[in-house]
């Protein structure tokens, strides 16, 4: 059975990911935090993901890597530049050491947070516009992945995630909601796909109103759609509603958001 190393494996899209992959695949799972004991299919491993020799020992005798570690949100530059930039090169520099072939980056929507609705579905390919210095980090993140698989050869994928969580929270997240079922639908497409190179891909559900473009290259065939919960969520303000970041494109730069 494959061995598949989930960086940030104590956190929320960590634990989603464990209970759908493990039996699957056989989990590491690398946190600073200490994520739930070990289970059948599941390691845990203790670590920083700005710690390279911690990075890179755990990285040994994984097939790929899924690198959710990070600051989720805003926060002051140095913190993001340290965690979010340093710890993906770190991760992407374990992996070329370690020989691993495959490495599935958490990117965000954020990334190209100020992009506006488009009559066409936006293609995932299309260029970051970042909304913060978070959205920055993650569009450095993808930039990093593709230096990695030109240079090196490793098949990267970059996810852009949207509001992932078991429902969508406002309206604003209406568009881009990823339930956990699809999410793991989706880093299993990119775990089993033969495709090479480095790919940008949306990390959306089948939302009725969303408005990106559907996955044409790993074979990610998304279920859930936001429409089913749509009219129950709060309502957000017109601004939130004009770009693909939401409210991160008017929050403070550098401030967390709460």
């Amino acid at each position: 059975m494959r061995r598949v190393l989930i960086t940030g494996g104590a956190g929320r899209v960590g634990q989603a990911l464990r209970e759908r992959l493990a039996g699957d695949y056989t989990l590491r799972l690398f946190d600073v935090a200490e994520p739930p004991p070990d289970g059948p299919g599941v390691e845990v491993v203790l670590g920083d993901v700005v710690d390279r020799h911690a990075v890179t020992a755990a990285c040994e005798g994984v097939d790929a890597i899924v690198h959710l570690a990070g600051i989720p949100t805003e926060a002051e530059w140095a913190d993001l530049l340290r965690v979010n930039v340093e710890g993906s090169r770190a991760v992407l520099d374990a992996a070329c050491a370690a020989g691993v072939p495959r490495v599935i980056l958490a990117s965000s929507i954020h990334a190209a947070g100020f992009r506006s609705r488009t009559a066409a579905p936006l293609p995932a390919e299309t260029a970051g516009r970042p909304d913060t210095y978070y959205g920055w980090t993650k569009a450095a993140m993808e930039s990093l992945g593709s230096l990695y698989a030109d240079r090196f050869g490793l098949r990267v994928f970059a996810l852009r995630i949207g509001a992932f969580g078991p429902r969508p929270r406002s309206a604003a997240d209406v568009p881009v909601w990823l339930s956990p079922d699809d999410g793991a639908r989706l880093v299993r497409a990119c775990l089993e796909t033969p495709v090479d190179g480095f790919h940008v891909l949306w990390g959306v559900s089948a939302n009725s109103t969303g408005w990106l473009a559907a996955d044409d290259v790993v074979g990610y065939v998304p279920v859930d759609d936001s429409a089913a919960v749509a009219g129950e969520v709060r309502p957000s303000d017109v601004e939130s509603l004009r770009h693909l970041g939401g409210v991160y494109c008017a929050m403070p730069l550098g401030r967390p958001y709460s």
